[in-house]
């Protein structure tokens, strides 16, 4: 009877504890193995290149440039380190997200052939940095970082605190002749917004093209703590369901870059109450350089997520959830909003609006 007993308060325990686990305690714990594997089959002398401290300032410092760079590129993995690398980004990203990845590295290859100076493009100088120690309990981090792409995650103890920022871009957009010939790294998002512009009416596309020139490039470029940009375009809330709809399904081309992990129940009901006074709204259509803007606003939308407007860094780098922990060695205001994948949380804001 008292082993009865015992296997029944065992089980009630060990049921509470997974209750207790956060959302993306699985994904943390995928991303820290694969980490560590990484870690094992480096050599030494490149392990040390790979590793820095998860304060230092090279953590916020991210890019999308082929510039000089920090960490581990891949020419100078070898071959298990390499596999390690692939495999550190198959735990985060979806088969779709890593798909652009591959693609965008292959990019290289293509402007290596078609530009005046393309021998300094190269697909290797892809790096490789992780901040901190791979843990089950404190704070680390790690970026996979090169020309066009820049993927960054934030984690603490089981808590994926959040996968931003990133950027994923393409050049060509789609590639005119050679092997490569048709390949369009990012051709889903631009058929995505196509589809949302082409449904719109004329009163809401005069609204929702409020620039007749894009910016060229990220509006805030790579600064570590950037304010609102100015609530322009039309809001969501003058959408009709259709269009809703395919406000949703360009979200969600974002959103399935990366992996699925489930949502906190709490979110979507904070977004239905917040939704009314401050709705996304989307806008940018620049008609010769075919561009376009997808742009959050308001507190509804703990990030935003936007072709050429980066996401806030004092949340995209987990700030206020590192505060939380570290205090008081930090003094800023708290994050709102969910935790892990902010594309995730801003696709559950439109299907609870």
């Amino acid at each position: 009877m008292r082993f009865v007993l015992a296997l029944a308060v065992l089980l009630a325990s060990t049921a509470w504890a997974q209750e207790k686990s956060p959302p993306t305690a699985a994904a943390a714990q995928r991303m820290r193995d694969a980490a560590s594997l990484l870690m094992a089959v480096v050599p030494k002398a490149t392990l040390l290149k790979i590793l820095r401290p998860f304060d230092d300032r090279d953590r916020t410092d991210w890019h999308y440039t082929p510039r000089t760079r920090n960490g581990a590129a891949l020419k100078e993995l070898n071959g298990a380190g390499r596999e390690a690398v692939h495999a550190l980004l198959k735990q985060a990203l979806s088969a779709q997200g890593y798909a652009k990845v591959v693609n965008i590295i292959e990019l290289e290859i293509v402007l290596r052939e078609i530009e005046t100076f393309g021998l300094m493009r190269d697909p290797e100088r892809y790096h490789l940095t992780i901040y901190g120690a791979p843990h089950a309990k404190d704070p680390w981090g790690w970026r996979f970082e090169g020309h066009h792409l820049s993927l960054n995650f934030t984690l603490i103890g089981e808590r994926v605190v959040v996968d931003a920022p990133s950027f994923f871009g393409a050049n060509p957009a789609r590639v005119a002749k050679g092997p490569r010939q048709g390949l369009r790294a990012l051709g889903a998002e631009e058929d995505a917004a196509r589809t949302l512009l082409a449904a719109l009416d004329d009163a809401q596309r005069a609204d929702a093209v409020f620039e007749a020139r894009t910016y060229g490039d990220i509006v805030t470029g790579n600064a570590e703590k950037v304010d609102p940009l100015k609530p322009v375009g039309i809001a969501a809330a003058r959408l009709h369901q259709i269009q809703r709809e395919h406000l949703l399904a360009l979200v969600e081309v974002y959103a399935r870059s990366f992996r699925a992990e489930p949502r906190a129940g709490t979110h979507g009901a904070r977004a239905r109450r917040r939704h009314r006074e401050h709705p996304l709204r989307l806008g940018g259509l620049d008609r010769a350089r075919q561009a376009a803007l997808l742009q959050g606003a308001g507190p509804a939308v703990p990030h935003r997520v936007r072709r050429l407007a980066k996401r806030r860094q004092s949340r995209a780098y987990g700030v206020a959830r590192l505060q939380r922990r570290l205090r008081p060695r930090f003094t800023e205001a708290p994050l709102r909003g969910g935790q892990g994948n902010v594309a995730q949380a801003l696709k559950q804001h439109f299907r609870h609006a």
